[in-house]
């Protein structure tokens, strides 16, 4: 919101370059223009409407598309597991067999690659869009603001401006490390503060110069306006969508409040104040037709000028840091979904999990920035190419938020055609008038949009490739049941945990450590992290465990389950301990499951088995593990791979007491020697008989993302010392 507080700064200095004022029509009908479309798109839409599609309590792009990846595998990375489902927090609602209109559209959604390919680019591209503005907002917000010294002191011009803008700047963003948490005290009063001046001045100007300004109240003055100004007004559209930038970043920012806050606060507060002063503005241009270039600071009573100017410079500076915020939580969210390289991530607030900084992601937006100032030197030519950046954002959000009136709200086929028709054919027309700037500028964003584009899709590209790869290139279980619970190496104490991207199945890097070490831990434990598309997995529902193997093997699988808003701040010791606490919960779990069902145990897959760690002891584990662990025998892996009767088995050959005693034994003599981190370091490779475009794309530029992204070691904070590695090349 505070984005969109400051664009009266800017707004009819870049509407009044396209339409020459001749008369009232022209400055009326660019009133009621701007009045309608802030009422139409931030107000009907996205505070009332949009707002709504929220991810419980999570906005922004990826936040819709988290939110249709559960009611639809449409996730581009197969590794959904059902038991995924059972976590508090997913709440997931299958559509109902009588509701045929949803069902078939999820039916095709999941059917369809191209379907699920083109959703995952539109959501990347609102994303790219989403980062572009994080470039353009800083740049035209400050650089307005500053511009305002030009009518008040004497040989302040272009230069000075641009100076002074990129010290703004480069202060602006040297403070980010420092957290919203630190600095945000002073937000809400500065905003409180500069929201009452729109407004107070705005009322002092209607009244003083012309208050027959309210007649832009009838829309009849927008038809008006084009049909005296023609190609003239259309273009002017460019100009007039800057009024609602910062609408999505509300949206984005919904993390940080409520959604019956947002909408309290825009609707009493931010859009009667917007209306004051554009209303104030046109008041100020029918007595001054000439002033359009500063309208804003010329409008404001003189003695008031540098406390405004001041406010307004902090204004600008909070609505640029609201939207370098958005940046960041997007960048996250696309990290945590496996749509952009791995970067360092610090997290500002203990308090509050929202709250973060990256480092090069920040200084990438500043230097951008400066950039951007230094080149174009004008707020008319950053607006240019801020319009294509923010209305394309705003119709990434249209059609998700229309697919999620179909599928998941089963909205009226009526209200949810009503929706794209009514806020997209507004959107479409504004986007034909900014589209026409591309030579003035407009190339920008969509320059950005590109290479953002490019980097995230590649990355995904890269990354479902690999995963398939590992997915075709497993061990199978028979091969596994024929080396023998020794594995054909040595056993020595400890425990080995190795980390791969595989939810079920035994990964082919197992078989390098094998070969290339002569002896193995006495325990290994296959450990996945993955992120879930919901915004937080609670703590106690973290580890999803399963057996591997025979229990001769001691060997199991954990998925350690993440959300996209998750916060991984406990160090390897934190995470080892919470790891082996949950491996003796599920071990205990499976010996009381196999001792209730006796030897008639039914024929279920086991791999549905959820484990619920938590921090607390508690003695009733029947109650703190709901969900049974262990279903039967016949079936370890989700392989199909079974069992036999001549299989080495451990099952009921001991006395159940005496079984789970002496696994928890070894497990914990295991533990005293100490945790082993086994890691491949991978090489994607394209295979030799791939087309050139794929070489080039797997090859150079995901080989170039892959070796300067931050690497595993490091986002796990381990000792070297306890760290082994292997490396394996994956031809895709």
């Amino acid at each position: 919101m505070g984005d969109m507080g400051t664009s009266p700064l800017y707004v009819f200095a870049d509407v009044f370059s396209k339409v020459p004022i001749e008369s009232d029509v022209d400055v009326l009908g660019a009133l009621s223009l701007v009045m309608y479309t802030i009422a139409l798109i931030p107000l009907a839409k996205y505070v009332f409407v949009v707002l709504k599609a929220n991810d419980n309590g999570e906005g922004g792009t990826f936040a819709l598309y988290s939110l249709i990846c559960r009611y639809a595998n449409v996730n581009m990375l197969p590794n959904r597991q059902p038991a995924d489902e059972h976590i508090s927090s997913f709440r997931l609602k299958l559509p109902t067999p009588e509701m045929k209109r949803a069902l078939n559209i999820k039916e095709t959604l999941e059917k369809r690659s191209s379907l699920k390919t083109f959703l995952l680019l539109l959501v990347l591209l609102g994303t790219s869009m989403i980062i572009g503005d994080g470039i353009l907002t800083p740049a035209i917000s400050v650089m307005s603001a500053i511009s305002g010294l030009q009518g008040e002191i004497h040989g302040f011009g272009t230069n000075s401006v641009v100076l002074v803008s990129i010290v703004v700047l480069v202060a602006l963003f040297s403070i980010q490390r420092f957290g919203t948490s630190k600095v945000g005290f002073m937000f809400a009063p500065i905003l409180a503060l500069w929201f009452f001046c729109l407004g107070s001045i705005g009322i002092y100007n209607i009244v003083k110069h012309d208050i027959m300004v309210l007649r832009a109240i009838n829309p009849a003055f927008i038809f008006y306006f084009f049909k005296k100004n023609g190609k003239k007004a259309w273009s002017a559209l460019g100009g007039c969508v800057l009024c609602i930038t910062g609408a999505e970043a509300m949206f984005a920012d919904l993390g940080h409040f409520s959604v019956r806050a947002i909408q309290i606060a825009f609707t009493c507060v931010v859009f009667p104040c917007l209306l004051l002063a554009y209303m104030d503005q046109a008041a100020f241009l029918l007595k001054n037709p000439t002033s359009y270039a500063r309208v804003f600071y010329d409008s404001v009573p003189g003695r008031l000028f540098w406390p405004v100017f001041v406010i307004a410079t902090l204004a600008a500076m909070i609505a640029s840091q609201a939207m370098i915020s958005a940046t960041f939580s997007c960048v996250k969210q696309s990290m945590a979904l496996g749509c952009f390289p791995r970067l360092k991530i610090i997290h500002t607030s203990r308090k509050f999990m929202g709250q973060i900084y990256i480092p090069v992601i920040n200084w990438f937006l500043m230097v951008m920035c400066i950039v951007v100032v230094s080149i174009f030197q004008s707020t008319t030519d950053i607006a240019n190419a801020y319009g294509i950046a923010e209305v394309g954002v705003m119709i990434v959000s249209t059609t998700l938020v229309t697919l999620v009136m179909l599928l998941i709200w089963q909205t009226n086929l009526f209200w949810a055609i009503c929706f794209p028709i009514a806020f997209g054919s507004v959107e479409l027309i504004y986007m034909s008038s900014v589209l026409s700037k591309i030579f003035e500028g407009g190339w920008l964003p969509l320059a950005f949009a590109t290479f953002f584009l490019s980097v995230m899709y590649t990355w995904n590209y890269g990354s479902v490739l690999k995963y398939r790869s590992e997915v075709q290139e497993k061990i199978s279980l028979d091969l596994m049941l024929e080396l023998g619970s020794n594995l054909g190496t040595v056993s020595v104490p400890g425990i080995g945990l190795l980390y791969n991207e595989l939810v079920q199945g035994i990964p082919s890097v197992f078989l390098q450590f094998l070969l290339s070490l002569p002896a193995l831990h006495s325990t290994i434990v296959f450990v996945c992290i993955k992120h879930v598309p919901i915004p937080v997995v609670p703590q106690e529902e973290r580890f999803l465990f399963r057996r591997v193997c025979p229990k001769d093997y001691h060997m199991f699988r954990c998925v350690a389950r993440y959300g996209y808003k998750d916060v991984r701040k406990e160090d390897h010791h934190a995470f080892e301990q919470l790891l082996i606490e949950s491996l003796e919960k599920f071990l205990r779990k499976e010996a009381q499951e196999t001792a209730m069902e006796s030897s008639n145990l039914p024929e279920e897959d086991m791999d549905n088995a959820l484990v619920k760690s938590k921090d607390s002891d508690n003695n009733n584990v029947a109650e703190e593990l709901r969900i049974p662990l262990m279903h039967g025998q016949n079936s370890f892996e989700e392989t199909g791979t079974s069992i036999t009767e001549d299989a080495p088995t451990s099952y009921m050959s001991l006395d159940e007491d005496d079984g789970i005693e002496y696994e928890l034994s070894a497990l914990r003599e295991a533990t005293a020697s100490g945790c082993t981190y086994l890691l491949g370091h991978g090489d994607v490779r394209a295979k030799k008989n791939s087309l050139f475009f794929k070489k080039l794309v797997i090859n150079y530029f995901y080989a170039f993302l892959r070796n300067n992204c931050r690497g595993g070691t490091a986002n796990m904070r381990v000792p070297h010392t306890n760290i082994i590695q292997v490396g394996m090349t994956y031809m895709v």
